[in-house]
């Protein structure tokens, strides 16, 4: 029986067309062994979402420097959970003020990294979380 190959979705939602952070990442991760499908630019909450039910993935990562975070974020996180997905966990990177951190922690994302940050802190942490940490995602009824 083979082992189970992690699926990781990266999304870049909104108008921001910086994506090369999201490019490292996702490329870090893979040669960390995940199986990684990146979104591409512009894609919506709905498209994110929907890329993650369709492909089953296990962790979605989304990439946001527009400073639109707390609108996509939560959004995605209601719609992975409207179509049946709230087990897949959440983690954000961009230009993420402390105070704006714990407001997506509470929603439910499972780790923010911000400018700064090592890929193999973001690799450690990723394995983390895919390693049975609780699932953060799932939003409160």
């Amino acid at each position: 029986m083979s082992e189970h190959r992690h699926r990781i979705l990266i999304g870049k939602p909104g108008l921001d067309g910086h994506d090369r952070g999201a490019k490292v990442v996702a490329r870090a991760l893979r040669d960390a062994g995940y199986e990684v499908i990146y979104t591409g630019l512009h894609q919506t909450p709905e498209m994110i979402a929907k890329a993650a039910i369709q492909e089953d993935v296990d962790l979605v990562g989304i990439s946001v420097l527009s400073g639109a975070h707390n609108h996509l974020v939560p959004e995605i996180l209601r719609l992975l959970n409207e179509g049946g997905a709230g087990d897949i966990s959440v983690f954000v990177g961009g230009i993420i003020p402390h105070d704006d951190i714990v407001a997506l922690k509470a929603d439910g994302v499972a780790e923010v990294f911000t400018p700064g940050t090592t890929m193999s802190s973001i690799v450690e942490a990723v394995g983390e979380i895919l390693d049975g940490g609780p699932n953060t995602n799932a939003i409160p009824t």
